[in-house]
């Protein structure tokens, strides 16, 4: 494990912990008057407007080196969580804060996955971006557990004042970090964004990180909302489950995908997280609920470092960085998609139906992959 290892890892750890906080912000908007639909919208602009920036973070990537992007996005990230500590009112002033925190979130999301992704062993691929991604997935349980605390004690602008002294630690862990970019031959270049999301046997897995980003949009947006109205359990309770089993099988299995093939164990693991999400819709007591965070960890993963691994094996050298911008925008199309959608089935015909939309979009999404990345 080498030194910049650790600090892409601490970076990571620490920036998912003040992002994850924000999982306690629909309950800040419900206090301000928003209904389901209204939170749905506001927590997509964030994934908007991270979508739209996608192809620049990706040409700087490769352009520019990953490095700069971190730093930048670590800049941006302070900046803009110290704004919502003067949010006070649903209305434009927390539509452009939003946009701002979408913007940072793209840049520290592409470049910390980009940079650990040119720092793994090909050889050992999937097993190096599951154990990177450990610590994306274990802040998931530390927010929520965290927001728990604060909320519990403080209010709202408690919990906006820890984000952003973890976001100014993630900041000063990113400075020593060297730049790191993939061999190119000589006279290769990137191609840019747009070729990288054209390219043929990239496209399935565009598909597959957009119904994964869609589906698990239901619990992380609407979690908060849910536990409100059922009056057992918890966030941190649910988040917990959802995190250690990620952990546990990226810590126990991260090696069977490079061994079986990560298309043979993708399928499974995408089961496990449809299998999840339809427990919550049947859910009637704290045991129910930490065991579909069980199911939905487990199938997440397995799942995303696999997609990740495949990203970075299909895409040009050159094009790496443009590649993994591509793979960070199908989530924020997901999230920009999954929030407003599910919103509306929850005011129409409640919490168990959108649940159960969700499941049934990872299966059916599972199934069409099947048969469209057949052979490959």
């Amino acid at each position: 494990m080498t030194r910049a290892f650790v600090l892409v890892c601490a970076g990571t750890l620490v920036q998912g912990l003040a992002f994850n906080l924000y999982l306690h912000f629909p309950g800040f908007l419900q206090d301000l008057g928003a209904d389901e639909v209204t939170i749905g919208v506001l927590w997509a602009l964030t994934a908007g407007a991270a979508l739209l920036v996608r192809p620049a973070v990706g040409r700087a990537m490769d352009d520019r080196g990953r490095r700069p992007v971190i730093l930048y996005g670590n800049a941006l990230n302070v900046a803009t969580l110290t704004m919502y500590l003067t949010v006070d009112a649903i209305g434009p002033w927390l539509v452009a804060v939003r946009v701002l925190h979408g913007l940072a979130e793209s840049m520290l999301f592409a470049g910390y996955f980009t940079y650990a992704a040119d720092i793994v062993p090909a050889s050992r691929r999937t097993q190096g971006l599951a154990l990177f991604g450990v610590f994306g997935i274990l802040p998931i349980s530390l927010g929520p557990l965290l927001g728990d605390l604060i909320l519990a004690r403080g209010a709202y602008g408690d919990l906006f004042a820890a984000s952003i002294a973890l976001a100014v630690v993630s900041l000063l862990v990113a400075l020593p970090l060297r730049e790191a970019k993939p061999v190119v031959e000589p006279g290769e270049s990137s191609r840019g964004f747009l070729a990288a999301v054209r390219q043929r046997d990239l496209v399935p897995l565009w598909f597959m990180g957009t119904v994964f980003a869609t589906a698990i949009a239901g619990p992380f947006t609407f979690l908060k909302t849910f536990l409100a109205e059922v009056d057992f359990g918890s966030m941190g309770l649910f988040f917990s489950a959802y995190s250690l089993a990620a952990i546990a099988i990226r810590v126990g299995f991260g090696w069977l995908p490079d061994r079986a093939g990560p298309k043979r164990v993708m399928a499974p693991a995408f089961a496990l997280l449809g299998a999840g999400l339809a427990l919550l819709a049947f859910v009637d007591g704290a045991t129910a609920l930490a065991a579909a965070g069980v199911l939905c960890g487990l199938g997440h993963g397995m799942a995303n470092p696999i997609l990740n691994a495949l990203v970075v094996t299909r895409a040009r050298p050159a094009e790496v960085g443009a590649a993994m911008a591509a793979y960070t925008a199908v989530f924020d199309a997901g999230a920009l998609l999954g929030p407003p959608a599910l919103g509306i089935i929850v005011r129409g015909f409640g919490y168990p139906a959108m649940f159960g939309v969700a499941s049934g979009l990872v299966f059916a999404g599972l199934a069409l992959f099947a048969v469209w990345d057949r052979g490959r």
